[in-house]
């Protein structure tokens, strides 16, 4: 009894805290099944606007700080405050807009579901069959 009590808490102790997953979602409407961080980075830094069928593509991105959004632009390389300023570049040379910013996951998955040409990230446990999930990032492993 000691003992299995012992090797209880020396798993908890040792065992690798569990890791979440954020999801890139995207409309259905959407022609690509899969995204790779290549194409993911450059849809959200701006320097492709369209599909490949030229259906245009809308950004939505979280607008406050999250364990969900610090994942999602770690994954692509960049801290959130480093991608604001290149939108903001865009924007001042007329390159592009920003994403759309809302305040939620749920509100990001409520328009990525409801608008043609969308692309977000959410929390993986949110997805619904009401998106498509074109990559999925794990984080929270240490």
């Amino acid at each position: 009894m000691k003992a299995t009590l012992i090797c209880t808490l020396l798993f908890a102790v040792v065992a690798p805290a569990s890791s979440a997953e954020v999801a890139v979602i995207a409309n259905r409407s959407v022609p690509v099944s899969q995204i790779d961080k290549g194409l993911l980075f450059d849809l959200y830094s701006g320097d492709v606007k369209e599909w490949h069928n030229g259906d245009p593509i809308v950004l939505v991105d979280l607008r406050p700080k999250s364990e969900v959004k610090e994942a999602f632009y770690e994954f692509l390389g960049k801290s959130a405050s480093r991608m604001k300023s290149i939108w903001m570049k865009n924007l001042l040379t007329g390159e592009g807009q920003p994403p759309e910013s809302v305040d939620t996951q749920e509100a990001i998955l409520e328009m990525v579901s409801s608008t043609p040409g969308a692309i977000g990230y959410i929390d993986n446990k949110l997805v619904n069959e009401q998106v498509i999930t074109l990559k999925v990032i794990r984080y929270g492993d240490d």
